[in-house]
């Protein structure tokens, strides 16, 4: 009998039962590769991330990613579930306020700096491969017959467009809050986006927040990765970051801080923290960062 042990984490999140849960393996070699679908599947969380030894010895871990439905090339709140995860199990000096952890995925190596306050793991920032800039979709009915909204819910004179920080999602701005929130996705529409546009996966958003702070409030939708909808999402804030910057929906200078929050109409509440640095013609470097909050642990027993 094979002993795996794992660990469960709330990423973007400062509380408990916030945020987007996450299991961790930390002995991916345990496990066969057959196995991991029928793991993260018995999970049934967003993603499952799996730890191996790194090949290059100056990095950390190698580490692979699933949800339910397939696997994934990059994923952020399993990047900073998983880093932090290692972070705990690091001896820490009382002089230690930094560490900076660097996980293989398949899309790279993805870098996290990670605060340490009282020989603790705190804020998680990771470093995102820079953005790619896809198709604008101007197809408004078809997109409002998705999300059960009308043309009027869209914000007037910007489009829905296809970002990519390592994976592509179609970044979509919504005139209000309420908008967001009163989305009902049709998966038989979805359907017939992907046939058509083969967009990615989409993330429909609305300038504000729920909270003050926040500058933007936002959903994901991903139903052919077994995602119905998911409570923070990393890998799109990247992108959503990209487009608030490009287009000037928010912009202050070389350096813009974005919060944004996700997971509300879920009672997962979710912050992430963005910042956008560009230089005159293009955007130079993306952080996505947040918090995460330890649940528990256990192992599972396979034969």
């Amino acid at each position: 009998m094979r002993r795996i042990p794992y660990f469960l984490v709330d990423v973007f999140t400062q509380s408990p039962f916030g945020g987007n849960q996450l299991a961790v393996i930390s002995k991916g070699d345990l496990v066969r590769e057959e196995e991991m679908a029928q793991i993260a599947r018995e999970f049934n969380l967003s993603e499952t991330t799996f730890i191996y030894s790194p090949e290059n010895e100056d990095n950390n871990a190698r580490v692979r990613i699933f949800t339910p439905g397939q696997e994934l090339p990059f994923a952020g709140h399993p990047t900073l579930g998983t880093a932090f995860v290692i972070a705990r199990d690091i001896d820490y000096k009382p002089e230690d306020k930094i560490l900076t952890v660097f996980l293989e995925e398949k899309v790279g190596t993805i870098r996290v700096d990670i605060d340490i306050q009282n020989g603790a793991p705190e804020m998680l920032v990771m470093t995102q491969p820079l953005p790619t800039f896809g198709e604008t979709l101007h197809e408004i009915p078809l997109l409002a017959e998705l999300m059960s909204l009308n043309e009027s819910d869209f914000l007037p004179n910007y489009f829905p467009q296809t970002v990519s920080c390592g994976v592509p999602y179609l970044i979509t701005p919504l005139k209000s809050l309420e908008a967001v929130r009163k989305i009902k996705f049709r998966t038989d529409v979805w359907e017939k986006v992907v046939e058509k546009y083969n967009p990615g996966w989409i993330y429909p958003f609305a300038m504000g927040g729920d909270d003050i702070e926040s500058h933007v409030h936002g959903r994901m939708f991903a139903p052919e990765a077994g995602i119905v909808e998911d409570p923070a999402t990393g890998s799109a804030n990247g992108p959503l970051g990209c487009y608030l910057v490009q287009h000037k929906l928010r912009n202050t200078g070389k350096k813009t801080k974005i919060i944004s929050e996700q997971g509300y109409e879920m009672g997962r509440p979710s912050k992430l923290y963005l910042e956008i640095e560009r230089s005159e013609d293009a955007i130079t470097q993306v952080k996505v960062g947040g918090y995460c909050v330890f649940m528990g642990q256990g192992q599972l027993f396979l034969p």
